[in-house]
């Protein structure tokens, strides 16, 4: 598979006032140096927890919010400092499905205008011709034709989401960012979701960012993982890999979270120390250091870089040898 999407040191700060009166604002690295790829029809997912930057990277490849640094490739083209007209042609291709299914739709506009509105904005029907083209979409993620002229305000939560995943199919985009998609819904819902991503994934060779906290359904969803904290990608692997030998302390710690639906597996789970580091004044040297259980003066002083252990596998730790002494089973 050809590489779709290259992402390669982005950088996206925010500046955040203080707290007492009079004080300068402050930096807050939401995105500090990432880079990724995603190869065609592939899924990778982005995992970390709230806070970690995930959303802001999935904003940043589509440009709605600017980088301040880096470079965005898709499909060979620069998205970054790519002019509004370009964009707006490029945004065929790369669409986004929000987390919030509630806030995301408008509320004033009925189901067959917010799905059919991408159509007309990029002038790929007109009359009749949208009308139809909605339908088909509305078939295909599972609402019926009656849904046709209701507001979004008299669906459930995944029926809205349905209506989300429709829009951002009118387009018939290559690429789709879904920001944590299924994270408002019910469990019983959030299978079904899946599945129809999954569905869809297979009938219109779509390509994903999967952006979760949740490794159960990460693990279900995705060929690739890369892990965020504060800010920085610190782990890279296929999936199966991942979740069989992480090669970094924090993904360590995130899996052995995951709850093992088996009452009789009993585990001893690994606490992690302290409390989340703030972005705005991130520890010395490895940033997850005052957290890890492999710490040494290194990990103090200098950042690893992210690099290769195995084929397939990166890692930014000075000791990923050593990680899997609190690996915990998943059977």
């Amino acid at each position: 598979m050809s590489t779709l999407l290259s992402v390669e040191n982005l950088h996206k700060a925010f500046r955040v006032s203080s707290s007492r009166p009079g004080a300068p604002k402050r930096l807050l690295k939401a995105v500090d140096g990432v880079s990724f790829t995603i190869k065609a029809g592939e899924t990778l997912g982005l995992v970390g927890e709230s806070g970690c930057g995930k959303s802001t990277a999935g904003k940043l490849l589509l440009r709605l919010i600017e980088p301040d640094d880096g470079i965005i490739r898709f499909d060979g083209k620069t998205v970054t400092g790519m002019a509004k007209r370009e964009l707006t042609a490029l945004r065929r291709d790369m669409q986004m499905i929000f987390q919030d299914p509630y806030s995301s739709l408008n509320p004033r506009m009925r189901v067959g205008d917010i799905i059919g509105e991408p159509l007309i904005i990029h002038g790929l029907a007109k009359g009749q011709q949208v009308r139809e083209q909605v339908l088909s979409l509305m078939t295909k993620v599972g609402l019926s034709a009656e849904h046709f002229d209701r507001y979004p305000h008299e669906f459930s939560g995944g029926q809205r989401q349905r209506i989300g995943i429709a829009r951002t199919l009118a387009v018939q985009p290559r690429l789709i960012v879904a920001d944590e998609p299924v994270s408002a819904l019910d469990l019983s819902i959030q299978a079904q979701i899946i599945n129809l991503l999954k569905d869809l994934q297979q009938e219109f060779s779509l390509t994903y960012l999967f952006i979760s906290h949740d490794l159960g359904v990460i693990e279900h969803v995705c060929d690739r993982v890369a892990v965020m904290y504060l800010g920085r990608i610190v782990e890279v692997a296929d999936a199966e890999l991942f979740y069989s030998q992480p090669r970094h302390p924090y993904s360590e710690a995130l899996l052995n979270a995951v709850p093992v639906p088996d009452p009789q597996n009993v585990r001893q789970h690994q606490i992690l120390k302290g409390e989340i580091p703030s972005p705005i004044d991130p520890p010395s040297g490895c940033h997850f250091h005052p957290r890890c259980p492999y710490v040494q003066e290194i990990c103090r002083q200098e950042y690893p870089s992210l690099v290769e252990q195995a084929p397939t596998h990166q890692s930014a730790c000075h000791f990923s040898s050593e990680v899997g002494r609190f690996r915990q089973s998943r059977s």
